[in-house]
């Protein structure tokens, strides 16, 4: 495992962690140490680490993977954003994955969207561990 892909993983398991203890706001600290020592794209891996994380090793390979969450156009925005997100990763669709980052950056609610992703990361491990 490189270095990078390792700080990677640490910043994912940092956020994980307390998400679990139900400190968001070190979520978001967590996501912007990221931001301050290697950039967006830094920040996209983290995501993209809990993305894969929520998926878990169930997904076969090359299969495609469909959205299938009733009344999502009705969620909030940030709850769109990580059932989207997942989907992208559950594809193997970096770009989609990419272009839903830039977005949310773009609209301002990127925070809010790394946020929910944590905690539907966190409920996600806790409903497998039953």
């Amino acid at each position: 495992m490189t270095d990078e892909a390792q700080q990677t993983l640490d910043d994912a398991t940092a956020v994980l962690r307390s998400a679990l203890a139900g400190d968001g706001d070190a979520v978001v600290g967590t996501f912007d140490a990221v931001v301050d020592r290697a950039g967006l794209a830094g920040a996209y891996g983290v995501a993209w680490c809990l993305a894969g994380t929520m998926v878990g090793d169930t997904a076969p390979a090359g299969a495609s993977c469909a959205l299938d969450f009733p009344g999502i156009d009705q969620a909030d925005y940030d709850t769109r954003w990580v059932a989207r997100f997942v989907s992208a990763y559950a594809n193997a669709d970096a770009d989609t994955g990419e272009a839903l980052f830039g977005a949310a950056m773009a609209d301002g609610l990127l925070p809010d969207c790394l946020l929910t992703l944590a905690g539907s990361t966190v409920a996600t491990l806790r409903s497998r561990a039953g």
